[in-house]
């Protein structure tokens, strides 16, 4: 750990004092064709544009500088594929090469700069090529998760205007092959006059038809194709846009830029996660998420660290030591995950057995974020590893960590359950509806004071209006981040759950994290999820769901009644928690996030639809059968 005694706090206030300054400096290590000399556009407000007469190019910064500096025999990139019982590495300057060629094939195929591309592959080494490609090129790349249908697919397509598909044949997962071509195919019939041309990575485990004169094999495209250099852009050109689903049922397309990018997540690499260059670093996740962008590929190969792409799962894939296996085979120094995740492998070892074989030696620290982590969550894993186990929070409109333990700066003190503090570069605070600073300990709505930082989404793809309205218009001249939480009385951030969760019960205002808080302390529960539902008589109650740990033979009934009776003696009768039911899985997107909303819709006997995003529809129907079980 590279941090000092009141490294945190004295980063903060040199940030605060003189925010401009501070990432002026930081900017300073990334390679810029023209050097910015002013850090924020004022004429942009309230929109955040960073580093405006600055002029780069983030695939150089990813790739020609670490060869040019002599990191060329450097791995660069570990892919680790137990469904296909396949590892495959790539150098620095492997890397480098192959990537210049397929931004080769990307011209050759008439994609100039300012043109997007939509990725839709799996977990594969060209997935990553495909993305540093266009950004080598100043195009925009829009990864597509490997799975959305084609309805979806088809959606983004079109609202971005890509020029050409980059897309995998199939996808793998523990129950076989995936088709996607047929997908992609289904897509760019619904797009309306889509005439993208497609560049199709053909997997053994199962081709695709080509089309002719539209599709292309990936190693045809890149038969022949010369190695381009790397084009400079303006640091607030768009790099790449991720779609998120949207309330209105359209998808909105969060931008990045490439300045602000580049500058945070070089900063985020030591600052946060205290990670040197030439160690390796693992984001278990998927490109097609923000996690992926940032943490599998951009920011640890401007770190000049080793990334691995994993094409696998937490459990199945074979088993529950799956994790634990990689990071023994690669000697990965720093793992990064979701705490469902880690909820799943404890499901499925809840002694740790699995992880007893594997050297761990070289693993320092394990990071948590993309959903709250519960405590019990944190403390197993921290039982078992032995070593700092780090909630941190952030958001796919953030791009990188807003509150965290910053280990490169100080180690602080862990308090189970929380984020620990704001991250340098985010001025965060706790309001009630009337814009007010709540008092400690108290729940609100958490915010964040504009401008937002570098790295941060500057605005939705085409919309800011949109991104106005959605984001800046609830608190003027703050961010909303849709979460709510609490600062204790040490300025730790607890994020207890999104402000639509929650709960009115008979005018007592409740968190369900809360609760779930205490459902995941019983020593049978794996993971858990609470809803607010409406009641005639109090307006809403709590309901909840638990998954039991595997080997539980006791009767569910007698589980239940002690779920009910531990949230009454820890939250208070002032809850109206009575309903608990057990289930044998919540409802959950592939990036793991559980689908509240959807449950609380089924139970309330609203209606509604699986969402694309889910990983598994079928594990509704449990839901809807309870729902008619569930009094009033």
């Amino acid at each position: 750990m590279t941090g000092s005694a009141d490294g945190y706090a004295k980063t903060f206030a040199s940030w605060k004092a003189d925010p401009e300054r501070f990432w002026l400096d930081a900017s300073a290590a990334i390679e810029w064709d023209r050097a910015p000399s002013v850090a924020l556009d004022p004429s942009a407000t309230p929109l955040a544009r960073w580093f405006p007469d600055g002029e780069l190019n983030t695939c150089f910064n990813a790739l020609d500088r670490h060869v040019r500096d002599g990191r060329g025999d450097q791995l660069a990139l570990v892919y680790d594929s137990p469904v296909t019982g396949k590892v495959v590495t790539y150098s620095y300057q492997q890397l480098l090469d192959t990537v210049a060629r397929f931004a080769g094939a990307l011209a050759r195929e008439g994609v100039e700069r300012g043109d997007r591309v939509v990725i839709y592959m799996p977990m594969v080494p060209e997935a990553v090529i495909a993305m540093l490609a266009c950004a080598r090129i100043g195009a925009v790349h829009s990864v597509v998760f490997g799975g959305f249908g084609a309805p979806e697919l088809a959606a983004r397509i079109a609202d971005c205007q890509a020029k050409l598909v980059v897309c995998a044949s199939c996808g793998i997962g523990p129950a076989g092959v995936i088709a996607y071509k047929p997908l992609v195919d289904e897509a760019l019939r619904l797009v309306d006059g889509g005439h993208q041309r497609c560049i199709v990575l053909q997997r053994p485990e199962g081709e695709g038809t080509l089309v002719p004169g539209r599709d292309v094999d990936w190693h045809e495209a890149l038969d022949g194709a010369e190695p381009v250099p790397c084009v400079s852009v303006r640091a607030t050109d768009p790099l790449y846009i991720l779609y998120t689903s949207g309330t209105t049922g359209l998808p909105k397309g969060v931008v990045r830029d490439n300045g602000g990018h580049a500058v945070a997540l070089e900063w985020s690499m030591g600052a946060v996660y205290d990670v040197q260059p030439g160690e390796v670093f693992w984001a278990a996740s998927d490109i097609g998420w923000v996690v992926g962008h940032s943490y599998i590929v951009y920011a640890p190969l401007l770190h000049g660290c080793t990334t691995v792409l994993y094409e696998g799962k937490p459990v199945g894939t074979p088993d529950a030591g799956a994790f634990w296996r990689v990071c023994a085979d690669h000697k990965v120094n720093v793992l990064f995950t979701a705490p469902t995740a880690i909820r799943a492998i404890k499901r499925e070892d809840p002694e740790g057995e699995l992880l007893r074989p594997y050297d761990l030696s070289a693993l320092r620290t394990l990071f948590l974020a993309g959903e709250r982590c519960d405590p019990d969550t944190l403390s197993w894993a921290g039982q078992h590893l032995d070593r700092p186990v780090i909630d941190h929070w952030w958001q796919t409109e953030s791009g990188w960590p807003m509150a965290a333990n910053c280990l490169g700066l100080e180690r602080l003190p862990v308090k189970p359950g929380s984020a620990t503090k704001p991250v340098p570069g985010y001025d965060i605070h706790v309001l009630d509806a009337d814009g007010h600073d709540v008092p400690a300990g108290e729940s609100g709505a958490i915010c964040v004071r504009l401008p937002l930082p570098p790295g941060f989404a500057p605005t939705l793809w085409r919309a800011d209006d949109r991104f106005t309205a959605s984001y800046l218009s609830a608190y003027p001249g703050w961010y909303l981040t849709a979460d709510a939480g609490y600062f204790d009385e040490d300025g730790y951030l607890f994020i207890m759950s999104r402000t639509d969760d929650v709960i009115n019960v008979a005018g007592h205002r409740l968190s369900t994290g809360q609760i779930e808080e205490v459902l995941a302390s019983h020593p049978d529960v794996a993971e858990c999820a609470v809803v607010g539902v409406a009641d005639a008589l109090k307006g809403q109650v709590p309901i909840g769901f638990a998954v039991l740990k595997a080997g539980v033979t006791r009767p569910n009934q007698a589980i239940e009644a002690e779920l009910v009776a531990l949230v009454r003696k820890q939250v208070g009768p002032v809850a109206a928690f009575k309903s608990v039911g057990i289930v044998r899985a919540l409802p959950k997107t592939r990036s793991g996030k559980i689908l509240r909303s959807t449950i609380r819709r089924i139970i309330d006997g609203e209606e509604w639809q699986a969402p694309p995003t889910i990983e598994d529809a079928t594990v509704l129907d449990q839901f809807e059968a309870l729902a008619t079980a569930t009094p009033d």
